[in-house]
């Protein structure tokens, strides 16, 4: 029988693409979802429902005789490391020989973006437990571009900055790869769009303009939603690392992995 693949996320973007992806290669697999009722219904695919991350133990149980986890990142919360922190034990408690994580490209500990410093220490987590991985590391999603435009502008604190971004369809070809092909463990893929570009130059392509806000103007501009401090700054933190040079980043990766060139944001607007 072929491996059993875990995927969590199933009901979100990057997860549910995985999925059925899997499920048209006739690939088994396992759906770890919250709410079992949105799970798709895919063949080859079980469904198991567990109360999120935190819960290591429901984890573990949802893990046994699976071979491979596809560890979609938590959403963002305030304990979301330690969420992942969790979730990885699980996995190694439950004996999964591999395990596939999505992060963020350049992840460190010193990343601007508050998000990409949980990836990377969620990274040095699995790396602990000793159980076979690989990092596919995403550049900014393509596909989110447009929901930054508002009123006609993007306003954020990017400067000239350039960013590789990624469409979701590519991410989900190359974690694709990865999760069925050999010869991927140990190894870290930073996968990006063809081209790196500002937000200024998205903004054109988009019939927009772009303002580059100061960092004090992007928090005052964000504050007024009512959100918590820490959400804030990842919103405006995925600016400044943009301006930084840290998503300054174009890889033949997704390529290499899937056969198939990226597309490119042009191409991408050209199909909405």
């Amino acid at each position: 029988m072929p491996e059993l693949i875990a995927v969590t996320g199933a009901t979100g973007e990057v997860g549910g693409r995985v999925a059925r992806r899997l499920a048209d290669r006739g690939v088994p697999q396992r759906l770890l979802v919250r709410d079992a009722s949105r799970a798709p219904q895919l063949p080859a695919a079980e469904v198991r429902q567990f109360p999120g991350y935190h819960a290591g133990e429901e984890m573990r149980a949802a893990l046994e005789g699976v071979h491979t986890l596809f560890l979609v990142p938590a959403a963002e919360a305030p304990d979301r490391v330690e969420q992942h922190y969790t979730a990885v034990d699980a996995a190694a408690a439950a004996g999964v020989r591999r395990i596939v994580y999505l992060g963020f490209v350049r992840a460190s500990v010193t990343s601007t973006f508050t998000l990409a410093r949980h990836h990377y220490l969620t990274e040095e987590r699995i790396r602990a437990t000793g159980v076979p991985f690989t990092f596919v590391r995403m550049n900014l999603y393509m596909d989110f571009l447009p929901a930054m435009v508002v009123d006609g502008v993007i306003r954020g604190p990017a400067g000239d900055g350039r960013v590789g971004a990624i469409l979701r369809d590519d991410v989900a070809d190359s974690v694709v790869a990865v999760l069925t092909g050999e010869g991927h463990d140990g190894q870290t893929y930073e996968v990006t769009g063809p081209e790196a570009f500002t937000l200024g130059e998205a903004a054109e392509l988009m019939g927009a303009r772009f303002v580059n806000e100061t960092v004090e103007e992007a928090y005052a501009s964000r504050n007024v939603f009512g959100a918590p401090d820490w959400e804030v700054e990842g919103w405006v933190t995925s600016y400044t690392s943009i301006a930084s040079g840290e998503l300054d980043l174009v890889t033949d990766t997704v390529e290499q992995l899937t056969g198939h060139p990226p597309v490119s944001l042009a191409e991408y607007l050209s199909r909405r």
